[in-house]
Order: structure tokens, then C-alpha cells, then sequence
């Protein structure tokens, strides 16, 4: 496969400027087509793009003979099917996160690629952002010598629509049966597809999830212990319902020497070290398409040229994870 041509079933917000452009500005691939179920929304995104071909139907899109690849970038119910669909059809897929609505519809999506012989990718796209390598590379250079254990905050307050009646409210990230969970589903995943990441698979992990506030049918307050492989632990700490000013988005890494501070989804938050040489910090601000480094790789790997970092089965673990600290 020399050109990789893609189609995107699912062309809304995160293809605006996180993904999208992204396709046509790697060598050797190209976006050629998109899919919405609304058809006025897939053409208004396919003129503003000058993406060639648009869809209203995903089956059309998934079937085109132009179209070699495909990014699946709905919400995670559907994650699932169109990835069985894509697989069917003969054509690596390269999914939004998380990977499913539970670990075991990722299995199933990882048979069903593996028994057509297609790739399979996961948009956990911060194993490629030089910002989260950096942190990488200090940990493999023992910048802060034996981990020890590592610490998630994230705290956020509620958005407006997180207010309303359950029956009412329209913020999809909220509703299980089209995420998965709540924001902890959205969020954490990203969270804790990077945590094995930079130190390896976590072994053993337990984890209890309230809904304080009843604002939707999700729970909005988490905490979990876990502990690698290596023998570090680790704990977690996400609460969604917070005053604005105790808004907090942090991991701390602890070594014997020292530490290291960064940012989940702050690219401008600087990663900050210290250890016994001092203090110091690194500022690597994020592309202006984030995702665009990850999906290098993904074209990378399909010529023949490289290995993506973020596979079906190392995405499928966060779902595992989340399952572990949700049940």
C-alpha cells in the first residue's frame, strides 16, 4: 500500500482540527472521502476541507473502492460495528478512543481484524506527542532513579448542560449507552492508555465509582489503586463535579531522586522534573493537529516503514481497566 487513502465515517467535531486535516498533510496519504449521517453536515465538512467525496451512508463510504483505510471517529457505541464492517471489507481501521464500549467489544473487534488480516489503531495519540515521549525519556534515563509510584488528579467542574433533567440534557459523553460511562470514560482513558505507556502494565488494580450528584446516569466521582508490573503503585483520583478554582489535571511520577509533574491535557502546562541536580522544567507545546504525529506512524506502518505505538490490543487495556475500576 503505497497511498493511503482515507475515509472518515463520523466527520464532527474531533476531524475539525485534532484529526482531520491531519489525513492530507502526511506524505503518502490522503482523505478522500467522509460520512455523516446527516448529509447537509457530511458535504458542509467535505467543501470546507476539499475532501473529494462525502456520505450520508456509512456502508457507501466503507465500500468505495477509493477508499483504503478508515478512521471510525463516532461515538463508542458504534465503534464496534463499523470496525467489524471495515475489517469485513478488507481495510485497516484506525478507531477513536476509547477503543469500545467495554473490553470485551474490543475483543471482538481485535478477532474480527485479526481473522480478516487487517490493522487495527486506537487515537490514544499522546504515545506519539513529543511532549509525553519527553517524559518517557527521563524515565528511561532514571532522571528521578527507581519509580516508585505514580499519582492521577483530575478535577473538573461541571459543564452547564451536566445541569439539566437526565432525560433532557444532550451531552452524549454522559449518556453509558453511547460512551460507555461519563467523563471518566472520555478522559481517563487517555489517562490510563498513557500510564502503562511510560511504565508498563499495570497487574493488579481495584477501584470504586459513586454518582454523587445525580446529574446523569453516569458516575461523576472515581478512585482507583493499582499497581505495575515493575512493582510501582499508583492511585487515581477523578471528580467532575468541583467548584471551577479546584479544577486540578495533573499525573506526579515518584522516584527515589525525585519527581516528575505533567499535564494530561494541558500541552502548554510545562512537565516539570526535580531531582538532586536541581530543578527543571520542558515546555513542548502540542501541533496544531494533534493527532497528526500518531497517524503518522499508522501511515508509517502500513507502507511497510515503521510500527504504530498504539494498537487494538495495547487500547483494548484501558477498557479493561476502566471495567475494573467502574464494576
Amino acid at each position: 500500500m503505497d497511498k493511503i487513502k482515507w475515509g472518515i465515517i463520523g466527520c464532527g467535531d474531533v476531524c475539525e482540527v485534532k484529526s482531520g486535516p491531519a489525513f492530507s498533510k502526511i506524505e503518502h496519504s490522503e482523505l478522500v472521502a467522509v460520512m455523516r449521517r446527516n448529509a447537509e453536515k457530511a458535504e458542509d465538512y467535505a467543501s470546507r476541507h476539499n475532501v473529494p467525496q462525502w456520505f450520508s451512508d456509512a456502508d457507501e463510504l466503507i465500500n468505495h473502492p477509493e477508499v483504503n483505510a478508515l478512521y471510525i471517529a463516532t461515538p463508542p457505541n458504534a465503534h464496534a460495528v463499523y470496525a467489524q464492517k471495515a475489517a469485513a471489507a478488507g481495510k485497516p481501521v484506525y478507531v477513536e478512543k476509547p477503543m469500545g464500549m467495554n473490553y470485551a467489544e474490543c475483543q471482538n473487534m481485535i478477532t474480527a481484524c485479526e481473522e480478516a488480516g487487517v490493522s487495527l489503531f486506537v487515537a490514544y495519540y499522546r504515545r506519539a506527542l513529543p511532549y509525553f515521549l519527553k517524559v518517557k525519556e527521563l524515565l528511561e534515563k532514571e532522571a528521578i532513579g527507581k519509580v516508585t509510584s505514580l499519582q492521577i488528579n483530575l478535577m473538573q467542574p461541571p459543564k452547564p448542560d451536566d445541569f439539566k433533567n437526565v432525560t433532557e440534557h444532550n451531552n452524549w459523553r454522559t449518556k453509558p449507552d453511547i460512551s460507555g460511562g461519563g467523563y471518566f470514560h472520555d478522559l481517563a482513558s487517555h489517562q490510563l492508555d498513557l500510564i502503562e505507556f511510560l511504565l508498563g502494565e499495570i497487574e493488579d488494580i481495584n477501584g470504586n465509582a459513586a454518582n454523587t450528584m445525580d446529574w446523569y446516569n453516569a458516575a461523576d466521582v472515581l478512585t482507583a489503586s493499582f499497581k505495575f508490573r515493575n512493582n510501582a503503585s499508583g492511585t487515581g483520583h477523578w471528580n467532575f463535579t468541583v467548584q471551577p478554582d479546584e479544577k486540578k489535571d495533573e499525573i506526579v511520577i515518584l522516584g527515589r531522586e525525585g519527581f516528575i509533574r505533567f499535564s494530561t491535557f494541558d500541552g502548554n502546562a510545562p512537565i516539570i522534573l526535580n531531582n538532586p541536580s536541581g530543578h527543571k522544567e520542558f515546555s513542548l507545546p502540542y501541533p496544531a493537529h494533534v493527532q497528526q504525529p500518531l497517524i503518522q506512524t499508522i501511515v508509517n506502518e502500513l507502507r511497510g516503514k515503521g510500527k504504530c505505538p498504539s494498537t487494538g490490543k495495547s487500547g483494548a487495556r484501558a477498557n479493561m481497566l476502566m471495567d475494573e475500576i467502574t464494576s
